[in-house]
């Protein structure tokens, strides 16, 4: 997208939306339910970035999270109380160049970016172990659903299966946010290596602990 292209976008209070997640969004403040509307005039294009403190109403740029997901509304439903349920598909990771209040809502510039990948590494195998370690994880939590790691393991493209898990951990918006703003491929997939084992600790002294406690009584 050329930078002097804008487009109607819509910050997110706790949630970052990762290329390739397809998710639902429920969407109350005037200024952005007036966003989606224009947007579905057009090409259904909306750009989606996550706000520092989910607390601010009407956030302004500062407010804002200078990277975003460049994303696609797949369907929307407007509900009874006057709020808005839309589908929305990350579409490209997108760095902010500019962003305006016109009068009705959001508007940014954007560039598209790319992941950093050293052509000599193999980062193919590198994210299928990751797959494979997040397969231990969900065993443990039951959180991740079984089809999403179908899917993951059908993947060969390590840049696509980073952005999924990335969408999947139980980690916080902040560290999230992080995640996004990681444009070296293989520095996110450590990264992603180490939410995962840190998350499997956790739940072996959970279970230790319980161990203990069931023991003693």
């Amino acid at each position: 997208m050329s930078k002097n292209t804008f487009l109607p976008s819509l910050p997110l209070r706790d949630i970052v939306v990762f290329p390739g997640m397809i998710v639902p969004l429920f969407v109350g403040r005037d200024k952005s339910i007036k966003a989606l509307n224009e947007v579905m005039k057009t090409n259904k294009k909306i750009i989606l970035v996550t706000q520092k403190n989910p607390e601010i109403d009407d956030p302004n740029i500062e407010d804002l999270f200078t990277y975003g997901c460049e994303s696609k509304i797949l369907q929307l439903l407007k509900l009874p109380d006057g709020t808005v349920k839309v589908l929305v598909e990350g579409i490209d990771r997108v760095k902010i160049i500019e962003c305006k209040n016109n009068k009705d809502f959001l508007i940014t510039s954007t560039e598209v970016v790319k992941d950093k990948i050293d052509p000599k590494e193999d980062l193919v195998s590198f994210a299928i172990a990751i797959v494979r370690k997040l397969e231990k994880l969900s065993n443990l939590n039951k959180k991740i659903s079984s089809e999403l790691l179908t899917n993951l393991k059908d993947q060969k493209n390590p840049t696509k299966i980073a952005d999924h898990i990335a969408g999947q951990l139980n980690i916080s918006i902040h560290e999230k946010q992080k995640l996004l703003e990681m444009i070296d491929l293989k520095a996110r997939l450590e990264k992603l290596i180490e939410h995962i084992n840190s998350e499997m600790n956790v739940i072996s002294v959970e279970k230790r602990i319980r161990g203990r406690v069931k023991n003693q009584m």
